[in-house]
């Protein structure tokens, strides 16, 4: 069953319960543009139609928002991730949601920008993760002159470097069905192959592996470069309305001094440029080459609401944890990335013990650990 509402002369609002009806995939690439707010997506990691319900609002007939939820116990739990919306449309959605459904008492939205939040309902906002994104320019010519002087330098020194080393070298596009699944596992394997060099393990096992090759079938663009026939390394993006997104960047450890995985970075984004591309994103993590390349962060929040502070009570769990993971994101921000004379001790404390450990590990497995030494004061 669906509801319709009309708010005023130019805006209606419906709501389809427990059903996403055929328009919302062309629609949501449409508006939203991103990865991370595609049925597409929603299927390879196993949404289940069924229990899914649409939220459409109008604007003179055409659709301005679009969002899907799940409603489960009292609480709502909206599936759009990564998106931006305005402080004004969650209200609208609140508003709408407690006076639909009585039974509904809280609703959650994860990782989103949002612009604005004087909104009349008790609620929580925390920070989450952060988008690194790059809005793309009309020509690989602006773009290039865009970069600072030294990391054109580098990019026309590194790959003449390359060239010169290796004439065999080619870097080639593929997209959608053309991508190969060697080549995505390969670039997997040296993922891995670095991680394990810092000692840690690859969030990406076998089955994420799978999902991974389903969605850069889907709506891949895959940058690989080879030589001698062999991926050197590549990067591995997904298209979502004219946006892109990066998800795989990696090469080959014995190319390091080559600059073959920013080099990879950089063509794959000139090529989202000569395809029309709007925005590349980055996604998480606050790494100096994506800065280099001329991207601005952008943070994604948790936003929780609550129909009134009693049910704010009532859902105590629901709100001590958003205030733990909250406030646990903000000590790691801290910790990682604090400019304070504080918080660069308690860094090189970190990393002092960090090695430490690694050469304990190294030593357990009959390696010879290399010398430890204390981090420098500054």
């Amino acid at each position: 069953m669906n509801v319709a509402t009309t708010i005023d002369h130019d805006i209606s609002i419906t709501c389809y319960d427990n059903e996403v009806p055929p328009f919302v995939e062309a629609e949501m690439d449409r508006l939203y543009g991103n990865i991370f707010s595609s049925l597409l997506e929603f299927r390879v990691y196993g949404w289940v139609a069924g229990t899914t319900s649409t939220y459409v609002v109008r604007c003179g007939g055409q659709i301005i928002t679009l969002l899907m939820f799940k409603r489960d116990h009292g609480r709502i739990q909206v599936l759009n991730e990564t998106i931006r919306l305005e402080g004004d449309d969650i209200q609208r959605f609140a508003d709408f949601v407690f006076q639909r459904y009585p039974d509904v008492q809280t609703i959650s939205f994860k990782a989103i920008e949002i612009d604005g939040d004087d909104l009349s309902f008790p609620h929580q906002r925390f920070n989450h993760l952060e988008d690194i994104t790059l809005r793309l320019p009309a020509s690989t010519e602006q773009y290039l002159a865009s970069l600072g002087k030294n990391t054109r330098r580098n990019i026309k020194r590194y790959t003449d470097r390359l060239m010169r080393t290796f004439p065999s070298c080619r870097f080639e596009i593929y997209e959608g069905s053309s991508v190969r699944e060697e080549d995505v596992r390969a670039l997997i394997q040296f993922n891995h192959d670095r991680m394990a060099d810092k000692h840690i393990v690859s969030v990406i096992d076998e089955d994420e592996t799978r999902r991974i090759i389903r969605l850069v079938k889907g709506c891949g663009l895959m940058g690989i470069m080879t030589i001698d026939g062999q991926v050197a390394g590549g990067a591995l993006s997904y298209r979502a309305g004219t946006n892109y997104f990066l998800n795989v960047l990696a090469h080959a450890p014995c190319y390091d001094d080559y600059w073959v995985g920013f080099l990879c970075c950089y063509r794959t984004i000139c090529e989202c440029i000569a395809r029309g591309g709007t925005e590349f994103h980055f996604l998480w993590g606050r790494y100096d080459y994506k800065f280099t390349l001329g991207a601005v962060r952008r943070d994604l929040d948790n936003v929780t609401l609550y129909r009134s502070w009693m049910h704010v009570a009532r859902h105590a769990d629901l709100a001590l944890q958003q205030a733990r993971d909250g406030y646990a994101r903000q000590a790691k921000l801290w910790l990682k990335y604090g400019d304070t004379a504080m918080s660069r001790r308690a860094r090189q404390l970190m990393q002092h013990l960090r090695k430490a450990k690694h050469a304990a590990q190294d030593l357990s497995r009959g390696k010879r650990p290399g010398l430890i030494q204390s981090a420098p004061e500054n």
